[in-house]
């Protein structure tokens, strides 16, 4: 029996506590935090401490490795990697997503060495003036086009890797006045507006495996709920206009722009349509309550679990990681 949750943990080593914990509750997958995270091999070894507790080799172990501000792996053991918004300035809409695609490719590689096989990325959220600038340059640019195309360039990157994907945050981030992080944003937008701009990427990269929902409000939409806690958004704007068919986790349900208590988000977001429930801050009491409300992974949610597994294949191995940088390193160079 597996819950349809993915959980974090404390610190950089499984506790006996957690391990039980774990072990009892059988959630589908963990997340990774810089909290988490000291040398490869240290690493290397919780993600195998991880997957013992629910005795699953291929168990999703997640971390939001996107480059830029946004990287929990970094110096001195791995290399740093630009934000999303550097590979434009570099590149440009034409090579920009070459040089993307290959920064990705690295991370894949870094990832995969250590264990984690799941990346929250990329983001495909397009920025508008005067928005919050908790996106900012994690975004790819301002053009509904240019950013699936680096969206595509990345995911792909990362797959070649033997690394999934996740795609966020559905169905768009980018309006957004408030760091969902703290509030609640309020999209005041109309649909024809939305449809034209926000889900563009979204609705280009439909066919992904996995993508994380949005703590957002959108007027147009739903006046009350967030992305993640809207029936009506997931049926008739995720599964509906963008048409995405994968599996759908939510945005971290830690997160202050949700309101309630962590058990009533978690059923609200599953009431909706959220297949998967993410906590990220490996607090236990919190997880206890989100645990409370979970169900079990089943049905729909878990054929599209099964799916997204399905698509991680291990890595090609003729790919020289050495090469691969002194080629980024190049590209980015000659920009600069």
């Amino acid at each position: 029996m597996t819950l349809a949750l993915i959980l974090g943990c404390a610190g950089p080593v499984l506790s006996p506590e957690e391990a039980a914990f774990f072990r009892e509750v059988q959630p589908w997958g963990f997340i990774l935090f810089k909290r988490n995270i000291e040398t490869p091999g240290q690493v290397r070894a919780l993600t195998a401490a991880l997957r013992e507790t629910v005795g699953r080799a291929d168990a999703p172990i997640l971390i939001d490795q996107e480059g830029g501000r946004v990287q929990r792996m970094t110096r001195p053991h791995w290399q740093a990697y630009p934000s999303g918004r550097a590979y434009l300035r570099a590149g440009g809409p034409e090579g920009g997503p070459v040089l993307a695609g290959l920064g990705a490719r690295l991370m894949a590689h870094d990832l995969a060495e250590v264990g984690i096989n799941v990346d929250c990325a990329p983001v495909l959220d397009v920025p508008v003036p005067g928005a919050h600038d908790v996106i900012g340059d994690r975004a790819y640019g301002t053009d509904p086009a240019v950013v699936a195309a680096f969206g595509r360039a990345v995911a792909e990157g990362l797959m070649a890797g033997g690394v999934l994907p996740v795609m966020k945050h559905m169905p768009g981030h980018g309006r957004a006045g408030a760091d969902s992080h703290h509030a609640l944003p309020v999209v005041e937008a109309s649909l024809d507006e939305l449809d034209a701009h926000d889900f563009r990427p979204f609705r280009a990269l439909a066919d992904l495996p996995m993508a994380m929902s949005a703590h957002v409000v959108f007027r147009a939409l739903d006046p009350e709920n967030p992305a993640t806690t809207s029936a009506t958004i997931i049926r008739e704007v995720v599964r509906g206009r963008i048409g995405f068919a994968g599996l759908l986790m939510t945005d971290d349900l830690s997160m202050n722009a949700l309101s309630g208590t962590h058990r009533e988000r978690a059923a609200a977001a599953f009431r909706a349509g959220c297949d998967i429930g993410l906590h990220c801050n490996g607090v236990r009491a919190e997880m206890e309550d989100v645990v409370a409300s979970a169900p079990v992974l089943a049905g729909e949610a878990l054929r599209r679990a099964e799916g997204a597994l399905a698509r991680l294949t291990p890595a090609a191995p003729a790919f020289d990681p050495a090469e691969a940088r002194a080629r980024l390193d190049a590209g980015l160079a000659t920009a600069a």
